[in-house]
């Protein structure tokens, strides 16, 4: 049945809201139209069919021959074996704006898509942990500065979809390779004074001759405020005394990413 305002749905096509959570969609057989067929239509082997296409479009031109809904509905694959994931997908590409906003969000958050359960979230969560870890792998091969764009792809990936903000430090030896990547608070960075001294402190015992500081703006603007501002130039200036160098502040919004370093705060 059409919806006011809206459309029927399509061959194999399972309309949102799903009965409940993580359940198979259930398929839309369309009643015959004209003259009787001969053949009876089968919509797993439609939904079938489908996905092999995807597949092979995957295999084929690699993630790039693929929308975005695409590559959401193939990992769906996972969670339902069977019927069609493309309106899960678009739905939660539609709720959290693209596939990182999808990967970063919560469980708690991702659950409130009609249509995912735990079976769902856990699914995606996987994908952002193999990610996630794959990403940390890449940025610790080299000098962290020669690598930054690896790095933001990790820190992207990992944080911009926290709801609250999260205070972390990548220390690093003499070299710029990574030594750690600690978060050492959460909450709000505004109410942290004695971090300057925890900072230095913790450098201190990894023997870290420099530091990168990382926090996140759960808003998704990643623009610095005057607090951010101030604190990066009080760890400066307890990390200098110590001849620990602070080569940037980034701050990770899911709208992009700020560096105190290039907007000539440090």
């Amino acid at each position: 049945m059409t919806k006011p305002g809206g459309r029927a749905p399509q061959v194999g096509e399972a309309p949102l809201p799903f009965d409940s959570a993580d359940a198979e969609p259930v398929l839309f057989v369309p009643p015959p139209a004209g003259r009787r067929r001969t053949r009876a239509f089968d919509p797993s082997t439609h939904m079938h069919g489908h996905r092999e296409r995807l597949r092979e479009k995957l295999f084929r031109g690699g993630p790039d021959a693929l929308a975005d809904h695409e590559l959401l509905e193939s990992a769906l694959f996972l969670a339902f074996p069977r019927g069609d994931t493309k309106p899960l997908a678009k739905a939660l590409l539609h709720e959290f704006g693209d596939l990182a906003g999808v990967l970063a969000a919560s469980p708690e958050e991702l659950k409130r898509v009609k249509g995912v359960g735990d079976v769902v979230a856990g699914g995606i969560k996987t994908i952002q942990a193999i990610s996630v870890r794959a990403l940390r792998r890449q940025a610790m091969r080299g000098p962290v500065l020669s690598g930054m764009d690896h790095v933001l792809s990790y820190l992207h990936l990992d944080k911009a979809g926290l709801v609250a903000e999260q205070f972390r430090v990548l220390f690093l030896n003499n070299r710029n390779r990574l030594l750690r990547d600690e978060v050492m608070w959460e909450g709000t960075v505004n109410q942290a004074p004695a971090y300057p001294r925890e900072i230095v402190k913790r450098a201190l015992e990894l023997g870290a001759t420099a530091l990168i500081l990382v926090h996140n703006h759960p808003s998704g603007d990643p623009a610095p405020s005057r607090d951010d501002i101030r604190l990066t130039k009080a760890i400066a200036a307890a990390a200098g005394a110590h001849d620990i160098a602070v080569h940037d502040h980034l701050v990770i919004g899911r709208e992009g990413h700020a560096s105190l370093r290039a907007l000539g705060h440090l």
